[in-house]
């Protein structure tokens, strides 16, 4: 009698014994299927950068590893499917946790999609001399969150991308060769070519400006008390701010040398004696 009750027993819950060890074993392979998926799919993002070299690693890394946590989010979903468990509910708490966590981190945000756009169009790279946000620095490094700039006096200033790829953004390293822009002027008495020579001379003896392209000395403008000369000479990005802050003394001297006035204002006085 013992025994045919324990045989009822045993054909009465070996079913569901069947069912969930079924079960075990395909979300077993579920998982293992799903992270040999994932893995595969975020390996091949990243190789797709190491193909081609305009294309930041940073961001196919970042790209890769947001592949591959939503692959294993759906693969935990099949799973608990398995179980019987509802995943609609489930999928409806995630959706209304990343809603709160974007509208917490909205600053963040905006700021990691301003870094997925500098990443993708790349208008600096590390190594650039840039102007954005109000600043002025050397770029040394570009992430998801922020650039971080280096400046002339060794400060290192970290910029919100938000606020780079809202505003202007000026890469004096862009282009190989940059034209320096200077402003001199001269008196109105003195000889507009004899200054023009002088201006060249030092332009051409300086061993970091370019023949080619021709260095660029006309007169821009009649002030009211000076005949104002536009100079843009031409030289490899590096030697810019060389120029720029050694040429405009070398000229001062030259013209000096050569008594050829640099106008000041000045300003008249009239004395009236009223006692006569």
């Amino acid at each position: 009698m013992q025994e045919i009750i324990n045989d009822i027993d045993v054909n009465q819950y070996l079913p569901e014994a069947i069912s969930w060890a079924t079960n075990i074993l395909l979300a077993i392979v579920i998982l293992l299927v799903g992270l040999w998926v994932a893995n595969k799919v975020r390996n091949t993002i990243i190789k797709i950068s190491k193909k081609h070299d305009k294309l930041d690693d940073t961001l196919f890394r970042f790209l890769g590893s947001v592949a591959r946590y939503i692959v294993m989010a759906f693969v935990l979903i099949a799973v608990l499917n398995r179980f019987g468990v509802q995943t609609a509910s489930i999928v409806a708490l995630l959706g209304a946790a990343s809603l709160a966590v974007g509208l917490a981190l909205q600053g963040a945000m905006s700021n990691l999609a301003a870094g997925v756009m500098l990443l993708i169009f790349r208008p600096y790279k590390a190594g650039d001399f840039i102007e954005a946000a109000g600043r002025f620095g050397n770029v040394t490094e570009i992430d998801l969150f922020t650039t971080i700039l280096q400046t002339f006096d060794n400060q290192q200033i970290i910029v919100p991308n938000s606020q780079i790829w809202g505003d202007q953004i000026i890469n004096h390293s862009h282009y190989k060769v940059r034209g320096v822009d200077m402003h001199f002027g001269i008196a109105y008495d003195e000889n507009i070519d004899a200054a023009r020579k002088v201006i060249m001379d030092v332009i051409n003896n300086h061993p970091h400006i370019l023949k080619d392209p021709a260095p660029f000395v006309e007169v821009e403008t009649l002030n009211d008390s000076s005949v104002d000369f536009l100079v843009r000479p031409f030289c490899e990005g590096e030697h810019y701010f060389s120029i720029l802050y050694s040429v405009p003394e070398q000229i001062k001297k030259a013209l000096d040398e050569n008594n050829i006035e640099i106008p000041f204002p000045h300003r008249k006085v009239i004395v009236v004696n009223e006692d006569k």
